[in-house]
């Protein structure tokens, strides 16, 4: 990290800077040994949270438990970079040729919804997270983004974007709002909110534990079993068994660690660093007053917000996936992530180039093997799952506690029709094929980014290979 300015406190790992922040929470005790439930949900992330607060709110005298290796917010959810964005994973074409396109809309409609759900359980509950609802930008950097911006607004408007949910920015408004350097394009909605991820996910395991959940934390999932003949479903952990009508898997990136499951979702890395607080004079070259959401359209894309302390935290991916499925729980980011994400931070925001880093981390996420996000529940095994974000899950973690809360209930509803629910996906390819996949993938997209950069003006034949191999 030779060359990058950084603060004397700064850290590399150690969860994520929103922890830093707020002080990782005491962790809860571990289950005590074996017990029985109405419904077991393995993973304390937004998923598991989400799904037992509608479930409990729905149903007060349902018996629930949440197991949680680390603590309630321990993995992506603690770690995100905080897009509250009804963006939605995966191709729409796959989602309605499961139910018609019009199903399809529908999925996104309650994306859309789903936002301003997020905000309303928030306030309700007093639970702060430093929400604000200001939308997103997109910007482009080169003719090639530009062309693809254009050309992505144009296909969703076939599903269900109106020009109020998704529009073109004009030249002088893109400039009041954030100055990003180089922007030859922007599009903006008003369908997201920044958060601070630590907070939500703190503040909602609090909520969801005065209702009455037990949240176990330190327990260990080894395996998940369906129900026998008029038995139960359960949970194997390292202190006992615990069973349960309904086992919901919720792990998300961490799938890989169960018995059986090594293959089902990859674990995908993604990166972040965070500035030390900017002061008003560079704000005044920047704006950003309205805390937009802000991406771009690279390949190797990348996300970032302006924090309620007037930070900038900016994302991407970094070495994106490790041999075997594993994770670094740790969460240290490599050196040349760091200098990757700090290059494209002051090439965005050239008047922070005098910005200390003061935290990088990395978190993982679950990526299914055709990129699309899927929620199930089987009456008849008594297992139901929810994930396969591939790093949209702010969102679609709350709308999937509340389709996964309808299908426990056995409630036909305008959420259990939508097309994620249900899918079956093949797993991944054993190793080295899976690692030597991803590594092919991202390196095709950095090249694809470098010949946009240099002289593109249409998506490069690279980025076209790696999405071919990739399968999305």
């Amino acid at each position: 990290m030779k060359g990058i300015p950084l603060t004397t406190d700064f850290a590399n790992g150690g969860v994520s800077f929103w922890y830093r922040q707020i002080g990782v929470p005491n962790r809860r005790a571990a289950l005590p040994g074996p017990r029985s439930y109405d419904v077991v949900i393995v993973g304390g992330g937004y998923t598991g949270l989400w799904t037992a607060y509608y479930l409990k709110k729905e149903q007060p005298d349902l018996r629930i438990a949440i197991l949680e290796r680390e603590f309630a917010g321990f993995g992506a959810s603690g770690r995100n970079g905080g897009w509250l964005s009804a963006e939605f994973a995966g191709s729409r074409k796959r989602y309605a040729a499961a139910r018609g396109r019009e199903a399809m809309v529908s999925l996104q409609h309650a994306m859309f919804r789903s936002v301003d759900e997020v905000i309303r359980v928030t306030r309700e509950e007093g639970i702060e997270a430093d929400i604000h609802k200001g939308g997103l930008i997109h910007v482009a950097t080169n003719p090639a983004q530009r062309r693809r911006l254009r050309e992505e607004l144009s296909e969703l408007r076939t599903w269900g974007y109106g020009e109020d949910d998704l529009r073109l920015m004009s030249r002088d408004e893109q400039r009041e709002r954030v100055q990003v350097a180089g922007t030859l394009e922007a599009t903006y909605s008003p369908h997201c909110a920044r958060i601070q991820p630590a907070k939500l996910a703190v503040g909602l395991a609090s909520v969801v534990a005065s209702l009455g959940v037990d949240i176990f934390e330190n327990t260990t999932v080894t395996e998940i079993r369906p129900r026998s003949v008029g038995g139960q479903a359960s949970a194997v952990t390292t202190r006992g068994v615990v069973s349960a009508e309904y086992v919901i898997r919720a792990t998300e990136g961490f799938t890989a660690s169960l018995a059986g499951q090594h293959r089902q979702w990859l674990p995908m890395n993604s990166s972040m660093i965070v500035t030390e607080p900017l002061p008003a004079e560079v704000w005044k070259h920047i704006g950003w007053s309205g805390n937009e959401l802000l991406g771009d359209e690279a390949h190797a894309y990348i996300y970032a917000q302006r924090t309620a302390d007037d930070r900038i935290a900016i994302g991407g991916r970094g070495v994106p996936y490790r041999y075997g499925s594993r994770t670094d729980d740790r969460g240290a980011t490599q050196a040349q992530t760091v200098a990757l994400l700090w290059r494209m931070l002051v090439k965005l925001f050239p008047a922070a180039a005098d910005a200390h880093v003061q935290h990088s981390w990395c978190g993982v996420l679950g990526v299914p093997r055709d990129w699309c996000s899927t929620v199930h529940l089987d009456h008849a095994t008594g297992l139901g799952w929810a994930g396969g974000y591939v790093g949209s899950g702010v969102t679609t973690t709350n709308l999937a506690g509340r389709t996964l809360r309808d299908l426990v209930l056995r409630r036909d509803t305008e959420l259990t029709a939508l097309p994620w629910v249900g899918r079956q996906v093949r797993q991944w390819e054993p190793e080295p094929l899976r690692w030597t996949g991803v590594q092919l993938i991202y390196a095709l997209f950095r090249t694809a980014d470098r010949h946009e950069n240099d002289r593109g003006t249409t998506t490069s034949a690279y980025a076209r290979l790696a999405n071919l191999i990739s399968g999305r």
